[in-house]
């Protein structure tokens, strides 16, 4: 009977510390981001204008989390979209100037397994963590009826803040990258192969708040 009152006291000791650990953590976060591939030389002033309407949107990420001590092992999900109006003018077949409407809706997103550092088990409410996962990159572009699509390896790491509200949450700044190149790209069915110096680049920085929930 002693023995089985010792190995129950064993078990809820194990229960107990095993629930005081928080073992998930699960990070959402909101924000804007910034592409910084550099515009296509030779445009004019109107199509610059509209690529920069497309280089900076809404970046949104989630990412879950099984924890190890300070090391937590996942899966991240990242989106981005950006989208830009205006007009563009070329000539028609008589050679006479003419002003085309046009709308560019883009959206990147990335999935992979990821690894976070933190120090969310030290005695302090000031936290702060550090995440990179690798996996794979997407590129949907739509432009009137021409869709253009394409994938290809890409990594996505962030920095953080948080500020300790409870045990189990916890928001502040964080700070991160979304870095993926396109070497070819799918047309309305047709796939384009592009040069060394027209390769697609998808990487932008990113601001956002993050918030972590622990269980």
């Amino acid at each position: 009977m002693i023995k089985k009152l010792f190995l129950l006291g064993a078990i809820s000791i194990s229960l107990i510390s095993f629930a005081q650990q928080q073992k998930i953590s699960i990070v959402p976060s909101v924000g804007y981001a910034w592409r910084i591939a550099e515009t296509a030389s030779g445009l004019s002033k109107a199509e610059k204008d509209y690529v920069k309407g497309l280089k900076n949107g809404l970046h949104f990420d989630i990412s879950a989390y099984y924890n190890l001590r300070n090391i937590g092992l996942g899966v991240k999900f990242s989106h981005f979209n950006a989208s830009s109006n205006g007009f563009l003018f070329g000539y028609n077949n008589n050679g006479m100037p003419v002003s085309i409407p046009v709308t560019t809706k883009d959206n990147i997103t990335f999935v992979g397994p990821s690894l976070m550092y933190s120090n969310h088990n030290e005695p302090t409410k000031h936290k702060l963590f550090f995440d990179v996962a690798i996996g794979v990159i997407s590129y949907t572009t739509k432009t009137a009826d021409i869709k253009g699509t394409g994938s290809n390896l890409g990594l996505d790491a962030g920095v953080g803040y948080q500020y300790e509200v409870s045990k189990n949450f916890l928001i502040g700044p964080k700070l991160g990258v979304t870095a993926g190149t396109l070497n070819k790209m799918t047309f309305n069915g047709r796939t384009v192969d592009f040069g060394n110096d027209q390769k697609e680049g998808l990487t932008r920085v990113s601001l956002s708040a993050a918030a972590t929930f622990r269980f």
